[in-house]
């Protein structure tokens, strides 16, 4: 199945997601540079085309979203097939946590049908290769903290700016 990608400049930083014709594949949170992007995608990219045409309306979403605006991700096709059945439960019951609202790893697990492993659950979190239309920031541990996100400190940082330009925090 033929893939394309775009990395694009955003309030963040660079952002990058691959597609396919069912949907989005795979994606970054912000990085520092362009070089960075295309590193997180990694095997993604074998055999994509570069073509900013094909990802407009995306790059458009996620521009939008993250210079505050409200964005309805929703309606974004996703190409998760391939995941196992729980990270797809936990992906797809992460998009209905609306925007300027948290839920716990609990809450998540629940929802993805296994009530005993909100450690799954953050699993599948950091797993979450579709980041911003899997609005993982959104899932928070059940005493508040903001768990983990994208990698270390700076990943924190950016949890915490989109928790706070959401309304959340």
């Amino acid at each position: 199945m033929t893939r394309w990608f775009d990395v694009f400049e955003t309030p963040e930083g660079w952002a990058g997601y691959v597609v396919t014709g069912r949907g989005v594949r795979s994606g970054t949170l912000p990085q520092p540079s362009p070089e960075a992007c295309i590193l997180e995608l990694g095997n993604e990219l074998d055999g994509a085309v570069r073509s900013p045409r094909k990802l407009a309306s995306l790059r458009d979403k996620v521009l939008r979203f993250l210079q505050g605006e409200p964005v309805d991700f929703s309606r974004v096709r996703l190409d998760i097939a391939d995941a196992g059945p729980f990270h797809q439960a936990a992906w797809n019951a992460t998009r209905t946590i609306p925007r300027g609202e948290t839920r716990s790893y609990l809450w998540l697990a629940e929802q993805a049908g296994r009530p005993r492993a909100p450690r799954a659950a953050g699993q599948a979190m950091a797993r979450n290769r579709v980041p911003i239309i899997v609005p993982c920031h959104r899932v928070i541990a059940s005493d508040g903290s903001l768990g983990g996100y994208g990698g270390g400190p700076a990943g924190i940082a950016l949890k915490r700016r989109l928790l706070i330009m959401e309304g959340a925090l």
